[in-house]
């Protein structure tokens, strides 16, 4: 019995990580299907769709479109990502004293964090970029 428990642990950390993310899309794709099949119904019965039901199938899409803010905001994002990732990278290795923090000499750079801390930076640039090629104001 004791051989279970972390076979158990670890399934429900992981079930749970999947639940949180896979619970609410599944909700909200079974509440948009509903939403479809009822004016499907309605619309075979030959009913005049009210304007509020066509704004809000439509919601979704605009809300979900890129905009020229919501790209600034994320590539802000990624870049203080990596920028956070590098310093604790340089703050870790001076503090554990494989750094050297002499005037004459710098300090010595080495570290594969400061690889990882590369790609979120690079991601928030690729963002900040495409912001200004977004025409979408908001």
């Amino acid at each position: 019995m004791e051989d279970f428990i972390p076979l158990v642990a670890i399934l429900s950390v992981f079930g749970s990580i999947t639940a949180i993310i896979f619970g609410p899309t599944y909700l909200k794709f079974r509440e948009r299907r509903e939403t479809q099949e009822t004016v499907r119904r309605a619309i075979d019965k030959g009913q005049d769709l009210p304007p509020e039901v066509l704004d809000a199938l439509t919601k979704d899409v605009t809300k979900n479109l890129p905009s020229r803010t919501r790209d600034i905001r994320r590539g802000i994002i990624w870049i203080a990502t990596g920028v956070g990732i590098a310093a604790f990278s340089l703050i870790n290795q001076a503090s554990w004293g494989r750094g050297n923090w002499d005037h004459e000499e710098g300090l010595v750079v080495s570290g594969g964090l400061l690889g990882v801390a590369a790609i979120p930076i690079t991601i928030g640039l690729a963002y900040l970029i495409l912001s200004f090629f977004n025409k979408n104001k908001d």
